[in-house]
């Protein structure tokens, strides 16, 4: 994913044991509710709870090959981690480099090839979002997924810019944060108890606007099961309090997660938990910034709270935040296709949504932009109803690969709402 500029501010789905969303729920009620796990030792509920460990980056040796100016790490034993991602002070400069890393396995004990990391994670808030005033906020890199690792070797070398070819200055307080999401999913995860209660009340809005009116509409198309909150296990003490709607869902921006594609459908409640954790801990937001993520086994999960049915503001398209939804397929599609399968949950997701809104998949909709690097404050924009994050921001976003897929998509849920 390209850096921010400041100027413009089918495999088998292992996860049956966790919280579903049945069909059977009204679509306008939220079924992200907390269960109660079994009681556990201390040290076993830290385990669980995941933490995050940050290192400073600093100037490294002159070695062959490595341009003047690198930083990072030399190989080091660390606390375990499995996600990691670089950050630095300001929230609105992009970083300028190449980012890569080693990591060193517990399984195993032995290192990694070196890995890229996407340079620019541009899946953010709005300029005016509450996400921006936690008063935390830092620029990072995507995050990424490397498994259990006790080991790690980082270095972020400057890329040159201008006719004159010199590498440009490096942002400010460049860290590395490694992110533990927590201990493997187990049997607790049945503990957790489905409702069809909201859980947002009046007394916990943050932020809303006036609700657009429904009409009537027989394009609905079929509620999808969808893993909620309590399903992967989200620590609803680490989120800031209170939830942020908008007035309507008007449009789907498809974003993919730059996590890398060498998981097991098994991993990815740790996988979210550690976006979850990286995105407030690490860059500063209330929350995890997508509404929903969708895996390689097609598994559809709740993202940021608020309920499943309802105009949740998220952060992730930057100046097309409100009146969205923001919709990140785990995985990196720049040179690798999506699965079938993740295509088949984009599209139920992607078609129920939008039909609780009226919303017609194939059609399109002009949205006023909020300021983003592509379109500035207050010009208005025309998008299709299911778009690519690329569609609003200039970045890679969703890949390559899957963006050349949304058409097929957009097709696909429309089928799903009878048009």
């Amino acid at each position: 994913m390209r850096a921010f500029l400041a100027s413009a501010i089918g495999a088998t789905c292992a996860c049956t044991a966790a919280l579903l969303v049945p069909a059977s729920v009204p679509s306008a009620a939220s079924a992200s509710v907390l269960g109660k796990a079994p009681a556990t030792s201390k040290a076993a509920a830290r385990a669980a709870l995941g933490g995050t460990h940050t290192l400073p980056l600093t100037r490294l040796p002159a070695e062959r090959g490595l341009a003047p100016g690198a930083m990072g790490l030399t190989a080091r034993d660390v606390k375990p981690f499995s996600m990691l991602g670089i950050t630095w002070n300001s929230a609105t400069t992009g970083l300028q480099a190449t980012v890569q890393v080693r990591s060193r396995s517990v399984r195993t004990g032995a290192w990694s090839p070196w890995r890229s990391v996407e340079a620019e994670n541009d899946d953010v808030p709005d300029l005016d979002s509450p996400d921006r005033a936690t008063g935390r906020a830092r620029g990072g890199t995507a995050p990424l997924w490397v498994g259990d690792s006790n080991g790690i070797q980082v270095r972020v070398v400057p890329r040159p810019s201008g006719r004159s070819g010199g590498s440009p200055e490096l942002p400010d307080g460049l860290r590395l944060d490694m992110v533990d999401p927590g201990a493997p999913d187990s049997e607790s995860d049945e503990s957790a108890e489905s409702s069809e209660s909201d859980e947002s009340g009046d007394s916990d809005v943050l932020a809303a606007e006036p609700a657009e009116r429904q009409e009537p509409n027989r394009h609905l198309a079929p509620r999808p099961r969808i893993v909620v909150r309590a399903g992967w296990h989200a620590n609803e003490h680490l989120r800031s309090g209170g939830f942020l709607y908008t007035r309507t869902v008007r449009a789907i921006f498809v974003h993919h997660t730059a996590t890398g594609n060498g998981y097991r459908c098994s991993d990815v409640p740790r996988i979210i938990r550690g976006i979850y954790r990286y995105h407030i801990r690490s860059r500063g937001w209330r929350d995890i910034g997508y509404n929903f993520l969708v895996d390689k086994c097609g598994t559809i999960y709740e993202g940021r709270a608020g309920g499943v049915g309802r105009a949740v503001m998220g952060a992730h398209t930057l100046g097309f935040n409100k009146n969205t939804a923001g919709i990140a397929v785990i995985g990196t599609f720049n040179h690798h296709r999506p699965s079938a399968a993740a295509l088949r949950g984009l599209a139920q997701i992607s078609a129920w949504k939008l039909g609780l809104y009226g919303r017609n998949p194939v059609g399109h909709i002009r949205l006023l932009s909020g300021g983003s690097n592509r379109y500035r404050r207050g010009v208005t924009a025309r998008f299709n109803v299911i778009s690519g994050h690329r569609d609003g921001f200039t970045t890679d976003c969703p890949g390559k690969k899957l963006y050349a897929r949304l058409a097929a998509v957009r097709e696909r849920a429309a089928r799903l709402q009878g048009r």
